[in-house]
């Protein structure tokens, strides 16, 4: 694929536009932005100019100039993704939305936080807390995410099971087009069907239909009660089949993670914890809230008896805030932990139906002894969506872990494949699993996302080269 370059007039113009201190083409300030949470070595690339805007008007005149000279574009949230959505590729322009950060306006009359896209996802709900009020989509990578890089890989997190996804709470978008035109998508609505539902489409879309600028979210009541479960298991397979059980009997707890003692003792050991992992191979960590006491008491005691009925060795509750920070801090911190004790690996984010959550363990194990290679398994049980990980065995030279990776994961996906599942719950296709999509997908459906893609942006500048590939792009 050929574009043009950042030449010094390009910058000249881009100065123009954004002022000289939100612009730089220095290699040393343009580091940062040229790789994401995946393999710097592996996937990273140097864009030719980094941009900073600071208002939608802006951010449209960088994309009509760049639209104009057919230079690549990259949005960049906080750079916290596991897919390679956000680095620039084709180098080009890697456009920052982190200092369009504010919350700019609270409407409790009509439940909705209006917000830019830069700003830190864990800080929504810091100012809306005293309200009682509170975006009940957010991810497990809160306090470092961007709104808006959630909104483009439709993130999810821990509280998924009963609260849902982003894509649940976006009710309107200020998006920047691939030709730089300023649109207003959706609004402050419960209801509207009013032409095709645009703001979905562009909800996991992954920067590549243009660059959303500003979200209307919505927001639901604080639970003012919540019970956290961590229950212990011998089998990781005892641990799945509960989580399938539970659901079935028309429990819906808030969470249900899944942690094998392998991620269990990394996390620990990671954060000097002590948790009872020694003598269990599996947990789940189940939450429970809601409104009232009595509800939320008698769902999390249905909960834990069914788990001990079901092949538990044992349930401890956390019911006050520093137990439950406790033990949710070892979850949250598994993927930080790997890296510190395993920094080659292949974190995946595979999605399988409920009821097919039991047939992935044993699957996964087979991977694991195949390609002696190490395969820990963490991730959102409740929901299907789990976190194997592809560990290097130390014994291999990088030679050989380049050879079994794809091999491994091309088996991973093959299975999830096979029993109904996607390739990725949440981390996003990116660059890291575009060939792997492309194998998989319905060649009818990846027509129809080309022909979408095509539409929206006819000279493909926008986030070129993530998700699939496209031809050449239209004189």
């Amino acid at each position: 694929m050929k574009y043009n370059a950042v030449t010094p007039r390009i910058v000249e113009e881009l100065v123009e536009i954004l002022g000289a201190k939100n612009v730089t083409t220095d290699e040393e300030k343009m580091e940062a932005y040229s790789h994401d949470e995946t393999s710097e070595e592996e996937y990273g690339h140097m864009p030719e100019a980094v941009v900073t805007p600071i208002n939608a008007e802006q951010v449209a005149q960088v994309v009509k100039l760049a639209n104009r000279e057919r230079i690549p574009i990259t949005p960049r949230g906080a750079g916290s993704g596991l897919s390679g959505g956000c680095i620039p590729t084709f180098g080009g322009i890697s456009l920052s939305l982190e200092k369009m950060n504010k919350i700019l306006e609270v409407d409790t009359d009509n439940m909705v936080v209006v917000c830019e896209a830069g700003i830190v996802t864990n800080e929504i709900n810091e100012a809306l807390k005293d309200k009682g009020i509170w975006f009940a989509g957010y991810p497990m990578s809160l306090q470092t995410c961007f709104l808006g890089g959630n909104i483009a890989e439709n993130a999810g997190g821990g509280k998924a099971v009963k609260y849902g996804v982003t894509g649940r709470y976006v009710l309107g978008l200020e998006l920047v087009t691939p030709q730089g035109d300023i649109v207003q998508l959706g609004g402050k609505l419960a209801k509207d069907v009013t032409g095709y539902d645009l703001k979905q489409l562009v909800v996991g879309s992954e920067g590549t239909l243009g660059i959303v600028t500003k979200a209307i979210i919505k927001l639901t009541a604080l639970p003012t009660k919540s019970y956290d479960l961590l229950v212990l298991y011998e089998t990781p397979k005892q641990a799945i089949d509960a989580v399938a059980m539970i659901m079935s009997k028309g429990l819906t707890p808030t969470s249900a993670e899944f942690m094998d003692s392998v991620s269990v003792k990394a996390s620990c050991e990671y954060l000097n914890e002590s948790l009872p992992y020694q003598n269990c191979g599996a947990m789940l960590l189940i939450e429970v809230d809601g409104n009232d006491p009595d509800v939320v008491e008698a769902d999390a005691e249905a909960i834990g008896d069914l788990c001990l009925d079901n092949g538990a060795t044992e349930v401890y509750v956390a019911d006050n805030a520093t137990t439950m920070e406790r033990v949710w801090n070892v979850r949250r911190n598994i993927a930080e932990a790997f890296k510190v004790q395993s920094p080659v690996q292949s974190l995946e984010d595979i999605v399988v139906p409920i009821s097919a959550i039991p047939d992935i363990i044993p699957e996964l194990e087979k991977i694991s002894k195949k390609y002696d290679i190490a395969v820990p398994c963490y991730g959102h049980a409740g929901d299907g969506n789990l976190h194997a990980t592809l560990v290097k065995n130390p014994k291999h030279t990088m030679e050989q872990w380049h050879e079994l990776e794809p091999k491994a994961l091309q088996d991973m996906y093959d299975v999830t494949h096979r029993l109904g599942g996607k390739i990725s719950g949440e981390h996003g296709i990116g660059i890291k699993r575009k060939m792997n999509m492309a194998k998989l997908m319905d060649p009818a459906e990846m027509k129809l996302c080309k022909a979408i893609k095509k539409a929206w942006d006819p000279h493909n500048i926008m986030n070129p080269g993530k998700m699939f590939d496209i031809e050449e792009p239209e004189a």
